[in-house]
């Protein structure tokens, strides 16, 4: 009989993760289900109201990836009605976009990934200045990692230890055969996961310098957007050139170094040279660099094939809701989509020594929505990101990734790891840190010329709209769908990057990423389940609460608890 081991709840941007996966006798995983346990109805709240309204109620879908929402659901109501928008609106937009971009990510490696592949534990027994000379290997300017620095780290971590309160490193999976640093890689990555503490504010106030504020800016309008007085002041656009240029030295001497080193350490562990067994990929146009280019295109690959690359036909989309917890007859595209809960109950399955509840997989068991292109589930997020704009020949892209496989020694299908997901999240922010003052000297340019900033819309009560906006957000491609009449929004809904990834199996049987990146993988110790959490947080899906996890004979084995601080 199989072993079913339950992680619940996984927390993340829109709510919270339930995985289940069987066990065979080796410890293989067979199956494996993600369940989506928060209701929302986000969708529905926006019936009603007046389409000017939009960005601002639907960034509250996420206050991680703050302004992906509030930007995506105005360009769906811009798109709809037409409206014209200033090119320095969409620079300022862009500038929003690359700053969160930049903090997400590092916020997601370090503090919510890093644990993943840094053992804690390990780390305090490393000599700080062998540490020192290995971070020489990675970085010609190795950052927070001298011998006096890296000490100090491990006589902060060892305090810890010492009181008996470990914080954000209580609780975890220190230990656990899977990791492969070395102690001294481990004191580097520890001494960087504090560092990206220190970084990670300041690229919050990057974004607040145009937004007004993190998380969830207000200067973003149908039309345009209101920090004309920030744009226009030179003590305010010398602030953000030395915040970017902060964050970027941290991209470029920490976080790609740390990846190398990963890299080379991990690149032989089977947990991590498995977990992608999707072969569709799509991402969006992405950061506008000046009014004819961005630094990332949209498109489409198949089969795991980087040398061709189809554009995106957005009327192939179609969510499914056979095994959501949703009514629906059949697959509907988003502007005909609608979002009418039927929950339905958790099983009691039988175990060997009697019944748990569990997902119904027969049945509903997700609140996620199984949107499909052309009917294949798909990935998105940074790799699909990479991987299209590798096969497109992007320029800002290929040396980038051309020289990451030449240092690494990886071959380009590497990228379809959990290891390659990885290190496409660290491109993606690189290519952006090196790329990304490109719209801001853009934007100072044309300001000499131009300082338009908004273009007021018109919305025709007597007609009907519909629109669509569509951006890469963080974790990948986003979009949202509106209808108007009377005025008023008439429909809403938003398919958004864990929808894609995170979704049951569809109608036709299909699984998603995350179901398929489980499937196949070893745990070396079901009570403490690592490896499916460093494929799944590869993802990037934000945790933050306990982990329970059961035994094949319904007993609880341990309560592994992450705590917020380490998310």
């Amino acid at each position: 009989m199989s072993k079913r081991v339950v992680i619940d709840p996984i927390t993340r941007i829109e709510g919270h993760l339930r995985i289940e996966v069987e066990l065979d006798a080796n410890n293989v995983i067979e199956k494996a289900y993600a369940s989506s346990t928060l209701f929302r109805g986000l969708e529905i709240i926006m019936k009603g109201r007046t389409p000017y309204d939009t960005g601002l109620l639907m960034q509250r879908i996420c206050g991680v990836c703050t302004s992906s929402h509030y930007l995506c659901g105005t360009l769906a109501v811009e798109n709809a009605i037409n409206a014209q928008v200033p090119i320095n609106a969409k620079y300022i937009r862009s500038l929003i976009l690359t700053s969160l971009e930049m903090h997400d990510h590092i916020v997601h490696f370090y503090l919510l990934h890093g644990l993943d592949w840094v053992d804690v534990v390990s780390a305090l027994s490393a000599d700080p200045a062998k540490a020192a000379q290995e971070a020489m290997k990675w970085s010609k300017t190795p950052m927070a990692a001298g011998e006096g620095e890296l000490r100090a780290v491990q006589e902060k971590v060892q305090g810890l230890v010492n009181t008996g309160k470990l914080g954000p490193f209580a609780n975890a999976y220190w230990g656990n055969k899977t990791y492969a640093f070395t102690p001294e890689q481990n004191l580097i990555g520890l001494s960087h996961y504090f560092k990206a503490l220190e970084v990670q504010r300041v690229g919050a106030e990057m974004m607040a310098i145009w937004g007004g504020k993190n998380p969830h800016p207000q200067s973003i309008v149908v039309g345009g957007v209101t920090c004309v007085r920030d744009m226009l002041d030179p003590a305010r656009l010398q602030e953000f050139k030395q915040k970017f240029a902060h964050v970027a030295e941290f991209i470029e001497r920490a976080y790609q170094a740390d990846i190398l080193m990963a890299a080379s350490a991990f690149g032989k562990e089977p947990s991590v040279l498995g977990g992608c067994n999707i072969s569709t990929f799509m991402c969006s146009e992405s950061i506008q660099l000046n009014e004819e280019t961005h630094l990332f295109t949209s498109g489409v690959i198949r089969n795991k094939d980087i040398t061709k690359a189809e554009d995106v036909d957005l009327s192939l989309i179609a969510e499914d809701v056979t095994h959501s917890w949703y009514n629906a007859d059949k697959p509907q595209h988003p502007y005909d989509g609608t979002t009418i809960p039927e929950h339905t109950p958790f099983i009691e399955r039988d175990t060997l020594e009697g019944k748990r509840p569990t997902i119904n997989e027969a049945g509903k068991y997700s609140w996620v929505k199984s949107p499909r292109y052309n009917g294949e589930p798909v990935e998105v997020g940074p790799l699909a990101t990479i991987a299209v704009n590798y096969a497109k020949g992007n320029p800002y892209v290929v040396p980038v990734v051309n020289e990451f496989l030449k240092t690494t020694g990886l071959p380009a299908g590497a990228l379809f790891t959990t290891l390659g997901r990885t290190a496409a999240r660290m491109l993606h922010t690189l290519i952006i840190a090196r790329n990304g003052l490109t719209t801001f000297e853009s934007m100072v340019s044309n300001l000499n010329s131009d300082q338009t900033t908004y273009i007021e819309p018109t919305i025709d009560p007597a007609k009907e709209y519909k629109g669509v906006g569509v951006i890469e957000a963080p974790r990948g491609l986003l979009s949202h769908w509106i209808r108007i009449k009377d005025g008023l929004v008439e429909n809403y809904q938003a398919v958004v990057p864990t929808t894609w990834n995170a979704s049951p199996i569809d109608g036709n049987g299909k699984i998603a990423p995350y179901e398929a990146s489980l499937v196949g993988l070893k745990l070396e110790d079901p009570t403490k389940p690592l490896e499916v959490l460093r494929v799944i947080h590869s993802f990037d899906p934000c945790m933050a609460c306990s982990v329970h996890v059961m035994d094949y004979k319904g007993q609880s084995l341990s309560e592994f608890r992450i705590p917020a601080q380490a998310m």
